[in-house]
C-alpha cells in the first residue's frame, strides 16, 4: 500500500541530509557566521530509516546537506543504500546534491558504489560572480572539474541548480544556457525562497519563471517538455534540440498539490515540508528501541500531518523553523 498523506498524495521521494556542515557560505543560504547547529547520525541510522521508508514505497533517495561530501564514509554509505535494491520489490534511484567542490575525486567512486545521478549547486558561470556568491575565492575551478568528472563517470544527466537573486546573478541566465549546451548538462533555475539564515527575503529579490523564460528566449526559443505531475521543475529544451533547462518556481508557480517528498534532517527529524514550523523526531523513536514496524507506523502518522501547501508571500506566512542548510536541500 503506498504511503499517502491526507490529501491523497503518494510519498515516493526521500531526502536525507547527512550533515548541516558546509564549506561554502552562499549569500542566499548562510550568514557566514554560523556553522553546524545540529548533530550528525551514524550512517547505520540513516540506512535504517531509508530501509523502512523504502518498505513503505519510497522509490527515490537523495543525499543532501549541508555538503554531503564532507562526511567521511559517504561512498560506503552509498554502497549500502544501493543494496536496498536487492531486497526491494521496486527499483530505487539513489542521487546526491553537492556544491561540487570535492566532487572531482569522488565522482567515479560514488558511481561505482551505486550512485545514479548527481546535482551540483552552481550559481554563476563567471568565476568572479561565483566567488562573490559563495564567498569562496578559489572554488569555481573545483566545481567545474567536479561537474566534468561526474559527467565522465556516468552520473548523468548531470543537473546544475542555480538559485537566482535579483542584484546578484540574474545576468547569468543566458550564460547558463550556453553552458548547458556546451557542457552537456541540464541547468535548473530556482526561484529564491525565504530559507536563508539572514531572514532578509523579499519578493522583490525573486527572479520569476516568466522572467527567466523571457530572458532566455532572447538567446534562443524554448520548447516545453512534458513532465510528470510530481516533478518540481518545468522543463524546456532549445528549439534546435541542443541543451535543456528547468525552472523550479515555488514562489510564482507553486507545485504543492503534487508534492511527493519528505525530508530527514541530519539529526534524524522528519520534515514534511521545507516550510514546516515543527519537526518529527524519528531518531528519538529509534533510541527508545522502536521496531521497524513501529517506525513505519510513526512515519505513517507523520505523513498524515503533511501540510497542504506553503504560504510564501501571504500575510500569514510564518518562516520555517530551520533554514535551508539545516534542513537539507
Amino acid at each position: 500500500m503506498p504511503l499517502l498523506d491526507k490529501f491523497g498524495r503518494a510519498i515516493s521521494d526521500l531526502r536525507i541530509s547527512v550533515t548541516d556542515r558546509c564549506n561554502y557560505k552562499c549569500v542566499y543560504c548562510r550568514t557566514g557566521n554560523e556553522g553546524a547547529l545540529y548533530g550528525e547520525l551514524a550512517f547505520a541510522d540513516y540506512l535504517r530509516m531509508a530501509r523502512v521508508l523504502v518498505g513503505l514505497g519510497v522509490t527515490k533517495v537523495r543525499l543532501t546537506g549541508g555538503e554531503p561530501l564532507l562526511r567521511n564514509g559517504i561512498v560506503d554509505f552509498v554502497r549500502e543504500l544501493a543494496k536496498l535494491n536487492t531486497n526491494s520489490d521496486h527499483a530505487i534511484e539513489i542521487a546526491l546534491t553537492t556544491n561540487g567542490h570535492l566532487l572531482a575525486d569522488l565522482a567515479r567512486p560514488l558511481k561505482e558504489a551505486g550512485l545514479g545521478r548527481v546535482t551540483v549547486s552552481m550559481d554563476a558561470v563567471d568565476p568572479d560572480r561565483f566567488a562573490r556568491i559563495t564567498r569562496v575565492p578559489s572554488g569555481f575551478d573545483n566545481v567545474l572539474a567536479g561537474i566534468r568528472a561526474a559527467r565522465d563517470a556516468g552520473l548523468g544527466p548531470v543537473k546544475l541548480n542555480c538559485v537566482l537573486m535579483r542584484g546578484f546573478n540574474e545576468d547569468q541566465i543566458i550564460p547558463f544556457g550556453l553552458f548547458a549546451r556546451e557542457e552537456g548538462v541540464i541547468v535548473r533555475f530556482i526561484e529564491f525562497m525565504p530559507l536563508e539564515e539572514d531572514r532578509v527575503w523579499s519578493r522583490s529579490t525573486v527572479v520569476t519563471l516568466d522572467e527567466i523564460l523571457a530572458r532566455m528566449s532572447e538567446y534562443r526559443p524554448l520548447v516545453e517538455i512534458p513532465h510528470a505531475r510530481s516533478e518540481t521543475a518545468r522543463r524546456y529544451r532549445f528549439d534546435d534540440g541542443i541543451g535543456e533547462i528547468g525552472i523550479i518556481a515555488p514562489v510564482s508557480h507553486p507545485f504543492c498539490g503534487h508534492c511527493s517528498r519528505i525530508r530527514i534532517t541530519s539529526d534524524g527529524k522528519i520534515r514534511t515540508c521545507l516550510f514546516s514550523v515543527w519537526d518529527h523526531d524519528l531518531h528519538a523513536q529509534m533510541r527508545r528501541g522502536a521496531s521497524d514496524e513501529e517506525l513505519a507506523e510513526f512515519i505513517r502518522g507523520v505523513v498524515m500531518k503533511k501540510e497542504e501547501r506553503h504560504h510564501i508571500g501571504e500575510p500569514d506566512f510564518v518562516p520555517a523553523s530551520r533554514t535551508m542548510v539545516h534542513i537539507g536541500g
